[in-house]
């Protein structure tokens, strides 16, 4: 049985800055715009956050039931190491897509925009498909692509346009430089 210390250290907190940049340059977009809207920020962060932690878990759990991590040198991975069974840590992704799912349909309700929804169940997707299912899109050399799209356009525009109810320039311009940026693993 994983300690508390070693589920901190499987949802890789070291990450979590390439999920929270996009939030802080879309909501400073949406500044420059007189919309920024702190709870609308808030609910960002936490479903970029909940995304970070969740795709971290999504990854430990595939890599290790595919035995990528068996013989890995770095950060500890739960099922890799054997310190958690691989439902759980499967049980962990879910668990926070779900939380992430939840932040942000309260997004979506408050700001009227139910087209979002596709976006969110596209975030979840993609994150459990980097190195989840049949054909992980992270083995075919695609995650450079998804990051760019998911840490960039999406995570930025998507914080942008949740103020402001639009884009503008700064927001293009900073989601490309945030999803051009490799985020750590």
């Amino acid at each position: 049985m994983a300690t508390a210390a070693q589920w901190i250290q499987g949802a890789r907190l070291r990450t979590l800055p390439a999920a929270i940049a996009p939030v802080l340059i879309g909501s400073a977009a949406a500044y420059e715009m007189d919309s920024f809207l702190l709870f609308n920020a808030i609910l960002a962060a936490l479903v970029a956050l909940l995304l970070q932690v969740g795709v971290n878990f999504a990854n430990d759990y595939s890599d290790g039931i595919r035995g990528t991590d068996d013989d890995r040198v770095g950060p500890l991975r739960l099922v890799g190491s054997g310190a958690a069974k691989p439902e759980h840590v499967k049980r962990a992704a879910f668990g926070t897509f779900a939380a992430a799912m939840v932040f942000g349909l309260v997004l979506v309700v408050i700001t009227q925009s139910w087209w979002l929804i596709l976006v969110g169940l596209g975030c979840v997707m993609a994150a459990w498909g980097y190195t989840g299912g049949k054909n992980p899109y992270g083995y075919m050399g695609l995650g450079d692509v998804f990051v760019f799209v998911f840490f960039g356009l999406v995570a930025t525009l998507g914080t942008t346009y949740t103020q402001a109810g639009q884009i503008n320039l700064p927001a293009i311009i900073g989601a490309i430089g945030t999803g051009s940026s490799p985020p750590p693993c």
